[in-house]
């Protein structure tokens, strides 16, 4: 009688079957499962994890139409679900970069010690990765298996066979979509490694004794023209005073022309750490947070993977930094206030050369934000995003460098600080004391705010007998957006225009002997106006620190930079042009130009000529060999004022540019020529008055980009042959 029943209820409702058949559509989606099984194990990129992920949830859907309206279980979309899900798995657990637990844990938020959880943060090991992974992919192998084995060997009616398999398709569409807020996004970098000549470099490095102490103080979006200073030597009215800040350049050195090597925050800061410009790590754009897990398609755990390339989620523990050469030398380390070079593993500050860390691993208008304490590589969260009032910032991190400084000091240790304050970067914030102090608004707040508390710190130099034996650098990473002055400049942030890369650059020693810090003249700059820029720095300092080291089986050279093992620098030492007194040596020519670039791309160079390589330029475009232009009006290139009156000249090239000028959006400035050293503003085009010396910068800056695609990490291939 039963068995009737059933036979009936077999002829009326269709149960759901497995189709094995080789049809079209299923077979497509397999084999594109295949492709990315295998692409993610040869070429290994987040990208594709992204794809398949993509692919996962597709697949998902395509088996829970077929099972609901088809009646049908396709095998060879599950096939393809398998092999996309095991080769980001099997991904994760050969080459994952952290535990392996993804984003089923709250990473970076919670404030406990990173080190005292292996098996939470940090890199783990082939097991903590194995079964993180196991747990964030096995529940969808379980529901795939649970519905072939329902399908296929379940013994119960057609319609509770197909009603059981129809929610399993379904629970797993929910979890491919899980499964993108929960994959393991952190992976190595698929890039050159060159950890074997960072190790014999600062192997190498000489312990260095009786040299000056080293504060480099970084701002935030600051403009060129935000320091009274700066204000007053353009010939107009502060419109809020920063007094401290100006004490270095009144008692030191005003750079004129300098320039960051990035518009924007975090390659400017690669290229200040590591005389290198960008490119050469991956480090292009701004870094996001990897810890924030339930942003939709967690875009900012994976943006940095995919926007800097090659997996790179910060800047490489391969690199040489300027903080590892000066630890390697002898010096205590440490680095306050805005990182923003990686917050996880190889990318923290203190595995980067730094002995302690105090601030914050991210951009204050990021989630997460937070301050916290590191040493070893090992951080633990002091003030949460909850608890935190970005109002107390910059009292916060005066109280930790203050403090540290001070310490080292009466230890007799050498010490080189590294001042990176978040300020004024929006959205900006003021201590309650000073909010409304100026009158010119928040912003002006802010950096009054700073500079009072820059005053402490100089005082308690002072004080401490200390002062003297310090250099003092001030600079900022890159111009203003919102707000900010930049006096008469073009553009901004993020824009090759020179407001985006002009800045204040003042550097201070009291205690040089040479007096090549000073114009000897109390509370009177010494200004150099030739062109310099970020990357620089650190040779600039190495230079002035004595800081010397051994090249192979050779006695110690003097200068010791990671040049002499196994890269190339992109900086030069700025201390020629504090020796020289006649202001004619420059450094950036045209073998060496200071380059602007956005997103991997050289948009404009600037470098520096002599009057006389102007006028063998244009012997051909003029009529004479006096240089006359063939006008109606015959005029005489060396009678020109800005030629006449100067024995080197400074030019801008910009390829291809949007106009900054939004009411004009439409217009773009292409093969645009400007002569920097009386057109600061970039309001001239001259390609058409000097052809020829626009199109010798056009061709440099070709052969720029050609050299940047060929040897990106700029390597000593000798090298790495032996």
């Amino acid at each position: 009688m039963q068995e009737n029943k059933d036979n009936i209820e077999q002829k009326t409702y269709r149960a759901v079957e497995i189709d094995k058949a080789k049809k079209v559509m299923p077979l497509l989606m397999f084999s594109i499962g295949a492709v990315l099984m295998l692409l993610q194990w040869i070429i290994g990129l987040n990208i594709i994890v992204l794809i398949g992920a993509i692919y996962m949830i597709a697949s998902s859907v395509l088996i829970s139409l077929g099972v609901i309206v088809k009646r049908k279980l396709y095998l060879w979309y599950l096939l393809g679900y398998v092999a996309v899900s095991f080769g980001i798995a099997t991904y994760f657990i050969f080459n994952g970069a952290d535990a392996g637990w993804g984003a089923l844990i709250d990473n970076g938020h919670t404030g406990f010690v990173s080190g005292d959880h292996p098996l939470w943060q940090g890199e783990g090991n082939f097991w903590t990765r194995l079964v993180g992974n196991i747990i964030i992919c096995g529940p969808a192998f379980l529901l795939l298996l649970a519905m072939y084995l329902i399908v296929d060997k379940a013994r119960c009616s057609g319609k509770l066979k197909t009603a059981i398999t129809s929610t399993v398709s379904v629970a797993l569409v929910g979890m491919s979509v899980l499964f993108v807020f929960t994959t393991n996004l952190r992976a190595n970098p698929r890039v050159f490694d060159m950890s074997k000549g960072e190790k014999e470099y600062l192997d190498n490095v000489n312990k260095k004794e009786n040299g000056p102490n080293v504060l480099v103080i970084l701002m935030d979006d600051l403009g060129y023209g935000d320091t009274s200073y700066n204000a007053r030597k353009a010939g107009m009215t502060p419109a809020f005073e920063t007094p401290n800040i100006d004490s270095i350049a009144l008692n030191g050195t005003d750079f004129d022309n300098f320039y960051s090597s990035y518009s924007v925050c975090s390659p400017a800061r690669f290229a200040l750490m590591t005389g290198r410009y960008p490119y050469r790590g991956y480090a292009d754009n701004v870094m996001y947070p990897t810890v924030n897990t339930f942003t939709p398609l967690a875009s900012t755990r994976v943006f940095n993977s995919i926007e800097l390339g090659a997996n790179v989620d910060g800047m490489l523990g391969d690199e040489v930094t300027m903080a590892e050469t000066f630890k390697a030398a002898g010096y205590a380390t440490g680095c306050f206030g805005k990182w923003h070079l990686g917050d996880y593993g190889q990318y923290l500050p203190t595995n980067q050369g730094f002995d302690y860390f105090y601030g914050s691993h991210h951009v204050n208008d990021m989630t997460p934000f937070y301050h916290s304490v590191e040493t070893n590589g090992s951080y633990e969260i002091v003030h949460g995003t909850e608890e935190l009032d970005q109002s107390n910032a910059t009292a916060l991190i005066h109280s930790e460098i203050s403090s540290w400084i001070e310490d080292k000091i009466d230890s007799e240790e050498q010490f080189f600080a590294y001042y990176a304050t978040p300020w004024p970067h929006a959205p900006v914030y003021a201590g309650y004391d000073y909010q409304g102090s100026t009158g010119a608004g928040i912003y002006a707040d802010c950096v009054t705010e700073f500079d009072a508390y820059l005053g402490k710190l100089f005082d308690m130099l002072e004080a401490k007998g200390a002062l003297d034996d310090t250099i003092i650098v001030f600079t900022s990473d890159n111009g203003p957006a919102l707000q900010g002055s930049t006096n008469e400049l073009r553009g901004g942030k993020y824009s090759p225009y020179n407001a985006g890369q002009k800045l204040p650059f003042y550097i201070r020693w009291d205690g040089d002997t040479q007096g090549r810090f000073s114009s000897g003249t109390a509370g009177t700059a010494k200004t150099v106006e030739q062109i310099a820029t970020l990357v620089d720095l650190y040779p600039t300092l190495v230079e002035a620190c004595g800081i010397t080291g051994k090249v192979g089986d050779n006695a110690a050279k003097a200068v010791y930079m990671p040049s002499d093992v196994d890269r190339e620098i992109d900086g030069v030492s700025m201390m020629p042009l504090l020796e020289d007194t006649t202001g004619t040596v420059f450094i950036h020519g045209q073998d060496n130009p200071i380059l602007h670039m956005k997103r991997e791309v050289v948009q404009a160079i600037q470098y520096t000529v002599t009057k006389d390589h102007v006028l063998e330029s244009v012997s051909g475009y003029a009529s004479t060999t006096d240089h006359k232009i063939q006008t109606g009006n015959e005029a005489d290139y060396a009678e020109m004022p800005f030629i006449r009156d100067n024995e080197t000249l400074t030019w801008k090239y910009i390829k291809k540019y949007k106009n900054d000028n939004p009411e004009f959006f439409d217009k773009v400035r292409k093969n645009w020529f400007m002569c920097l050293t009386d057109d600061t503003s970039e309001s001239y085009q001259r390609a058409d008055v000097f052809p020829d010396l626009c199109q010798e910068y056009a061709d440099t800056m070709e052969q720029v980009k050609k050299d940047l695609k060929a040897n990106r990490r700029a390597i000593k291939n000798d090298y790495y042959k032996k």
